[in-house]
């Protein structure tokens, strides 16, 4: 993990709210967005990926919705992580290991953990252990934040930071108490059945995260050091799921994909070439799925035509899905046919027109072709709908340098970085901006406005940072 903010400078937002008070759901937001925008600036195993991330919050979505009790948005993201693990921050950020991914032997099982997060927050489980901990304050919020990511593993930064701050104080608090964890079973179970998935899932993949715990004896994995499994859990998820209806729920063809792509991922590019072909012999998966999963493989080993095969031979097996029309255009960016990509990403974006990852593989294939209007004129658009998208941002600074628009280009990447949480590099882009010299006054009076926003910004940080109201 990279370095973290020590807890003292947190830059955590000015909420109007004493050290003591009850924190609001609102504030609780606000600190786990803080955490949100440092991860995905500085932890290398935040995983962005807009097809893996989009899946988890499809899912995510479903349970969600289905929730009785929900008093925020969630948002959901994947961590590059082989350990089996998920957690919860404050305000509804789930954060899921890939390794957990693809340790589910369904759909169903994914949501049963995800359910049990969401259970966490929404029964406000984080913020009750802290005011347990005598620290009810939005400090000690944080200093949780970050002895959850210690607790990820490989952490030792955090674990620094922790050793420095008030969250050492709730440190050996981090697992959740055996009332938590019942209760988020319970409510847990509840959204899973009312989302339309199998509850049985819940029970079957903590009896096998408890078994692999006792097969691991000390090195067990990360969720069951944070989230204890005991006998008598596993039986009361057991009993509850007994007096439910039957119900067999057919995991999606995302689940499948997904997993595919991360499989293509793990080890050297030779290893996952022959768990794809392994996998595709013992016909276990649907042949299309077996089959992008094998073009996954073969392109991450270079082997473009195989790949373009394996790509021909999915679509025949009936495969319609806008992973497989990314990953064919990614192949023939790969070979250097931009053209051919270009068209592949616009006939598939009519087909699957809100699909984040292929508007981003468009955008950057026309801008690597030097069609620097095209892909300005499309991300304006998007950005029409989606203005806090930050990787939108980023390909419009591109464009736009394309384009030789100098100030209109540092605003764009003033903005991804604000939204990255960068503050420092964002002011510093609008200063280059305002010294471009291009902008006409519309543009100009833009920059100036956005850069007494940030600086005010700034000032209310550095307000916190020195303990002031």
């Amino acid at each position: 993990m990279a370095p973290l903010r020590s807890l003292d400078a947190q830059g955590l937002p000015d909420l109007g709210e004493s050290a003591q008070a009850e924190i609001s759901p609102a504030a609780e937001r606000r600190v786990g967005e803080s955490f949100m925008r440092d991860m995905r600036w500085r932890d290398p195993a935040y995983l962005d990926d807009a097809e893996v991330e989009d899946y988890l919050n499809l899912i995510g979505g479903k349970l969600v919705a289905a929730s009785q009790e929900v008093r925020q948005n969630f948002d959901f993201f994947a961590v590059r992580d082989t350990t089996l693990n998920a957690f919860a921050w404050p305000g509804g950020f789930i954060g899921v290991h890939t390794g957990l991914i693809l340790a589910a032997r369904s759909e169903s099982e994914l949501a049963s953990v995800l359910a049990h997060e969401v259970s966490h927050v929404t029964q406000r489980h984080i913020v009750r252990m802290v005011g347990k901990s005598g620290q009810n304050s939005l400090l000690a919020l944080a200093g949780l934040v970050i002895a959850v990511l210690a607790a990820r593993g490989n952490s030792d930064v955090a674990q620094a930071a922790i050793a420095t701050s008030q969250a050492a104080a709730i440190q050996s608090q981090l697992g959740y108490t055996r009332e938590f964890e019942r209760e988020a079973d319970r409510v847990g179970l509840q959204t899973l059945q009312a989302a339309g998935y199998d509850a049985r899932a819940m029970a079957g993949f903590f009896e096998r995260l408890q078994q692999s715990g006792r097969l691991y004896e000390n090195n067990a994995p990360s969720y069951l050091r944070t989230h204890p499994l005991t006998t008598e859990r596993i039986t009361d998820v057991e009993n509850r799921v007994q007096a439910l209806p039957y119900r067999q729920v057919p995991d999606s063809v995302e689940f499948h994909l997904v997993r595919a792509k991360l499989r293509a991922q793990l080890g050297t590019p030779e290893e996952a070439l022959t768990d794809a072909r392994e996998r595709l012999a013992d016909k276990v998966l649907a042949p299309g799925v077996a089959h992008y999963g094998l073009a996954r493989a073969l392109a991450r080993a270079k082997q473009y035509a195989g790949a373009e095969k394996a790509i021909t031979d999915a679509r025949r097996a009936k495969l319609s899905h806008p992973m497989l029309e990314s990953l064919a255009g990614e192949i023939r960016l790969a070979q250097g046919d931009a053209t051919g990509a270009i068209a592949l990403f616009a006939e598939a974006r009519k087909r699957f027109p809100v699909n984040r990852a292929l508007v981003y593989a468009q955008v950057d294939a026309l801008s690597g072709a030097g069609r620097y209007q095209e892909a300005a004129d499309i991300v304006g658009r998007e950005l029409s709908a989606r203005s806090s998208d930050a990787q939108l941002y980023r390909l419009q600074a591109r464009a736009l340098a394309g384009l030789g628009k100098q100030a209109a280009q540092h605003r764009a990447l003033a903005e991804q970085y604000a939204l990255q949480g960068n503050l420092v590099a964002a002011v510093e882009q609008l200063q280059v901006a305002q010294k471009a010299g291009d902008g006409d006054f519309y543009e100009n009076s833009a920059i100036d406005a956005r850069m007494r926003q940030l600086k005010a910004q700034q000032a209310e940080e550095k307000k916190l940072q020195r303990g002031g109201p």
